[in-house]
């Protein structure tokens, strides 16, 4: 888990961030676990499925029934998911981060925070946002 001895800077968080979406990304799901101070990430994976290839999927009761059975063994649909803008909250410590699938900005986002430990600082999360 990345730690800093002093609050990091915003650039600095969001480089990590950037480090960790990217390994989601390609399924290396452990390696990004190890970046922050993870919540389950089974709840996460969920919640980016559902707000994107399963929400693109409505309407489609085929692919939508074929979709929720293989949404964990195929990862496949994690490399069509981008980090899109970033939204700090006024004390530097808490953000969020807007995600597109396809080029399409989804209803899920997820949530950080940059919190102390005996050590230093860390980043913890990610929480999802609906």
């Amino acid at each position: 888990m990345r730690t800093w001895t002093q609050h990091p800077a915003q650039a600095d968080v969001e480089a990590v961030v950037r480090r960790y979406f990217n390994l989601l990304r390609v399924g290396r799901i452990p390696e990004a676990e190890q970046l922050i101070d993870h919540n389950p990430v089974r709840h996460v994976l969920r919640s980016l499925w559902t707000g994107s290839v399963e929400a693109s999927a409505e309407g489609d009761e085929a692919s939508r029934n074929l979709a929720v059975d293989e949404w964990e063994q195929d990862l496949s649909w994690l490399g069509e998911l981008k980090l899109a803008d970033f939204h700090w909250g006024d004390t530097g410590s808490h953000f969020s981060v807007e995600i597109t699938y396809r080029a399409q900005t989804i209803e899920v986002a997820l949530s950080f925070w940059v919190k102390p430990v005996d050590a230093g600082w860390v980043i913890a999360g990610p929480g999802t946002l609906w």
